[in-house]
């Protein structure tokens, strides 16, 4: 392991870094070889890191969304006290040394989405690089459960109800079988599941290893299986990461009520609650109906030459 990603770890250890970005949680989407991480020093201090997936392509790499992975991006480590200007000024600075970096690596393509902490991205667009905007849904103070209830659009409630009536909440589904239950869902749809059971079982037992990940499954009086969420939680939030649902029993609405039981999760905990986004129509209402706010987070990118990795004219 380099010294780089040593100190990438240390990092992660000692800081409020977002799960996605946690070195535990690109170990196990990316592998622990294909991933490495820019880190921008200055005597003896980090002012910055991105950690990336790299990816190989016919004819070279590129750095890509890892899989599973909501964000990644970059994260400053801003000095104490630093006044708004002075703030611009240090991001604009080690933006520009970050993609220096980036365009050391001789990659062929750059597309990333960034963390929705990250808001200035002029740097980026200064140096040739897009952006397209995308959206989480997020309840920012879950600590009063019954208020966020109450903002709940009326389906929402109704559905709820419905569900405490036909099932109880458990939470003693295995993995296996979460999995087993998540591929006929996307099978239902006539898709195959995007992620390997292989891929999967690294980032439960990742997860579960530091206590920050928990599947919650409705079941009926019968034991029959309705439906199973998984959320996964960082100091910051409990985000709702995947589910699968029965067919055979999904009029029982039963995974909004597992959202709802994921909701009281981080009210418990203090935290935010995080969707952790979609951009499919019929995805994006049924989250907002939870009364969550609307959250931009960038998606940026750049294409270069594919054979030299250095940008088109």
């Amino acid at each position: 392991m380099s010294e780089r990603k040593k100190k990438y770890i240390q990092l992660c250890q000692e800081n409020d870094i977002p799960i996605f970005s946690q070195y535990f949680w690109l170990d196990a989407v990316c592998g622990e070889e294909n991933w490495d991480v820019i880190l921008i020093e200055e005597q003896g201090n980090i002012l910055a890191s991105l950690p990336y997936y790299l990816n190989y392509i016919e004819g070279g790499f590129e750095i890509r969304k890892a899989p599973l992975t909501q964000n990644n991006g970059v994260f400053f480590y801003y000095p104490s006290k630093i006044k708004y200007e002075s703030k611009i000024s240090f991001e604009h600075k080690v933006l520009d040394k970050v993609i220096d970096e980036i365009e050391k690596l001789n990659i062929s393509n750059f597309r990333q989405y960034f963390h929705y902490s990250f808001e200035n991205w002029l740097p980026f667009y200064w140096r040739g690089y897009t952006q397209s905007t995308r959206y989480t849904y997020i309840i920012e103070d879950t600590s009063n459960i019954e208020a966020i209830y109450k903002k709940f659009n009326g389906n929402i409630r109704t559905n709820i109800k419905k569900a405490d009536s036909i099932v109880r909440v458990y939470d003693d589904l295995s993995y296996e079988d979460f999995y087993n239950l998540n591929r006929k869902t996307y099978g239902r749809q006539g898709l195959d599941i995007p992620y390997s059971f292989e891929l999967f079982e690294r980032l439960y037992q990742n997860l579960d290893k530091n206590g920050l990940v928990k599947i919650l499954t409705a079941k009926d009086e019968k034991e029959n299986i309705h439906s199973a969420a998984l959320f996964a939680q960082d100091s910051d939030s409990v985000y709702y990461l995947m589910s699968g649902s029965d067919q055979e029993y999904r009029s029982s609405q039963s995974l909004t009520l597992l959202i709802y039981e994921g909701i009281k999760l981080a009210s418990q905990h203090g935290k935010k609650f995080d969707f952790e986004g979609s951009m499919k129509k019929n995805i994006e209402k049924f989250f907002r109906q939870f009364g969550a706010v609307q959250v931009p987070y960038f998606d940026i990118s750049k294409v270069f030459n594919k054979r030299t990795g250095q940008k088109n004219d």
